[in-house]
């Protein structure tokens, strides 16, 4: 009996904005869409951040969403002048904007009619064959066009339209982690043995991550992989060098 395949589906994560490279605005959405797309079977393989600048989008989105399955970015689709994220996709993508009247009677919700200026009418505007992403926060949606997920900058509203953007994407097998204490000992006793682990043991993904704890460096080690057999083996050789590296230095 041949044993289950794993599947494997990809993403990067653009972040456009100014701010964000100024240092002014503190990304939170990030970490965030690294957990939530690991939870469902999708690996997130890359992140790069933007300016506000049409060109830079739209290099940035021509390179990430020819090589992974999804492109989910972040930012520059409020009313602003340098809310650019909307022009830069359609021509990313050879399209026109056209202004959805599905996003104006929103809109028309909130405000009346008079107040309904050109710098409003931005958020309506789509690429030609974008569908809606939802956003039962502030209900001003995002859109999806190929395989690029448009969301808002502002992390509340980013999580509601990835809630609503998952319902329609292809997931793949879950990754399985398994971490270890490293206790007391530097990375330096054990990277050798650790490396020649990850020579055996190529399909999991094998770190080692230093922290200050009391003023003291304390080591992990997290193993990743999709396959619960090939991770097992590397689980039973990291428990024993450990512990053979410890009682070693008693």
């Amino acid at each position: 009996m041949s044993e289950p395949k794993t599947k494997t589906i990809t993403a990067a994560v653009l972040v456009i904005g100014d701010e964000i490279l100024s240092g002014r605005t503190k990304d939170k959405n990030i970490g965030y869409i690294a957990d939530y797309l690991s939870a469902i079977g999708i690996d997130l393989s890359e992140v790069r951040i933007v300016p506000d600048v049409q060109d830079d989008i739209v290099a940035a989105l021509d390179a990430l969403r020819h090589r992974y399955t999804y492109v989910f970015t972040t930012g520059g689709i409020g009313p602003t002048h340098d809310d650019i994220t909307a022009d830069a996709v359609a021509k990313a993508f050879g399209v026109e904007l056209y202004e959805d009247q599905r996003i104006i009677d929103i809109l028309l919700q909130r405000l009346k009619p008079e107040d309904l200026n050109e710098a409003r009418r931005r958020m309506a505007r789509i690429p030609v064959g974008g569908t809606l992403v939802e956003n039962p926060m502030s209900r001003i949606p995002g859109f999806r066009i190929g395989n690029v997920i448009v969301m808002a900058g502002v992390p509340t509203i980013m999580q509601a339209m990835l809630d609503s953007a998952a319902k329609d994407l292809e997931t793949g097998t879950r990754m399985i982690i398994e971490n270890f204490d490293a206790h007391d000992l530097p990375e330096g006793a054990y990277a050798q043995d650790l490396g020649a682990l990850a020579e055996r043991f190529p399909d999991v993904s094998i770190g080692s991550y230093p922290s200050m704890v009391d003023g003291k460096f304390r080591n992990q080690i997290v193993a990743r992989c999709k396959d619960a057999g090939q991770l097992e083996g590397a689980r039973v050789e990291i428990n024993a060098m450990i512990a053979r590296l410890t009682a070693e230095r008693k």
